[in-house]
């Protein structure tokens, strides 16, 4: 989608003042760096919308927005119906994933050698190397401005699916202990749940998050997904695992807090 040319810089690197969201398609991985696109594509992650909303959404002439809708259809990133209020209009969704996104402003200046130094062999804690190797990923990636958050979460839904039978049970209660119970056998953190109108979970010494740098956001996408398909499956409708604290906002735990779909 996005046209090579002079002055892009660094084979590789985005231009210092270039955003770039990265979506999966049924044709392959599409870059899209344009700022009325990206509108247009937050928009549709939200929900189908019509023509006239995203007109007013991306606040550009109708002309333009045909262009660019027209564009990404080509690219496969969204799709159209018929409005069935009216077959002279269109309603349009998106046909992928939003993955990741490259942003200059969010790189992170930390040093990843001072990640290897957390590693103690003969530490006793067999999974202690595992957890440091996906810090230091994560860490390398947010040093580039790359943000892997929508793709860690759907890996976490992916993850919670195939877990929810090891933890399942029709009492909250239980279930919830079944979950800490879980975390703490696996040296993923300490859960707790603190409210239960509605439903609140803490978890101490995060595995995902516990040694990020802090940047003022929540960073447990992974986590955030696993409770959402966790309890998704338990409810028996549309969850959210929603962070509001968490170790990378500078806070000593993180917090889900669990809303459910009425």
């Amino acid at each position: 989608m996005e046209q090579r040319g002079a002055g892009r810089g660094k084979a590789g690197r985005p231009r210092p003042d270039h955003e770039i969201d990265l979506y999966s398609t049924p044709g392959g991985t599409r870059a899209v760096g344009n700022p009325v696109r990206r509108t247009i594509l937050a928009a549709l992650r939200e929900r189908e919308r019509t023509f006239e909303e995203l007109v007013v959404l991306a606040g550009r002439a109708k002309s333009t927005i045909s262009v660019h809708l027209q564009d990404l259809a080509a690219a496969g990133v969204i799709g159209s119906r018929p409005d069935p209020e009216d077959s002279r209009r269109k309603i349009f969704s998106l046909t992928g994933d939003l993955v990741a996104s490259v942003s200059p402003e969010e790189r992170v200046a930390d040093d990843l050698a001072a990640y290897a130094g957390m590693y103690r062999p003969g530490s006793g804690d067999p999974n202690a190397f595992y957890r440091l190797a996906f810090r230091t990923i994560r860490v390398a990636l947010m040093q580039e401005g790359v943000l892997l958050d929508p793709l860690l979460t759907r890996s976490g839904e992916w993850l919670g699916e195939e877990l929810y039978p090891a933890v399942a049970d029709p009492d909250t209660g239980a279930f919830c202990t079944n979950i800490a119970r879980f975390w703490e056998e696996h040296r993923l953190g300490r859960t707790e749940v603190a409210e239960t109108e509605p439903l609140v979970l803490l978890v101490y010494d995060c595995f995902e998050c516990v040694d990020l740098p802090v940047t003022g956001k929540p960073a447990c996408a992974f986590d955030s997904g696993i409770l959402r398909a966790l309890f998704s499956r338990h409810y028996g409708r549309q969850a959210e695992a929603v962070e509001t604290r968490c170790y990378s906002m500078g806070s000593d735990h993180c917090r889900f807090e669990i809303v459910v779909d009425e």
